[in-house]
């Protein structure tokens, strides 16, 4: 019996968290002239993978057991900003846009991945 991939996994909870970090950069450029709005951020993805363990199933009864549970939801954060305007305004567009990259070069990287190794599957099918 073969043990199943966890990539596509992988791939498709980096492509939510992506997705919510790009709703929340979104957000902060929306509001980047209401007064006293702070920009927000959310978790390192890397702090969301640590919160997920693991699921392991014993196909015997003598097998050792783990408790398995769903990853937390992810949390989002006032981030660190690099200036406060008079209006107490905490949203650098500067920042936000080099976010709003950082979230883009990682989607494309995500989605490089899968696909590559979506072909790779697909000729081992094939033969």
């Amino acid at each position: 019996m073969t043990s199943p991939v966890y990539l596509f996994d992988l791939a498709s909870r980096q492509a939510n968290w992506l997705a919510a970090r790009q709703t929340t950069i979104s957000g902060n450029i929306a509001n980047a002239n209401t007064p006293g709005y702070r920009a927000r951020d959310v978790e390192p993805f890397i702090d969301v993978l640590d919160k997920t363990k693991l699921a392991m199933t014993a196909t015997d009864n003598e097998h050792i057991g783990f408790d398995a549970s769903r990853p937390e939801s992810m949390k989002v954060k006032r981030a660190d900003t690099w200036d406060t305007v008079y209006s107490r305004n905490s949203v650098s567009l500067e920042q936000e846009l080099i976010k709003a990259g950082e979230v883009d070069r990682q989607h494309s990287l995500n989605t490089s991945i899968v696909k590559a190794f979506h072909r790779m599957l697909m000729s081992t099918v094939r033969g």
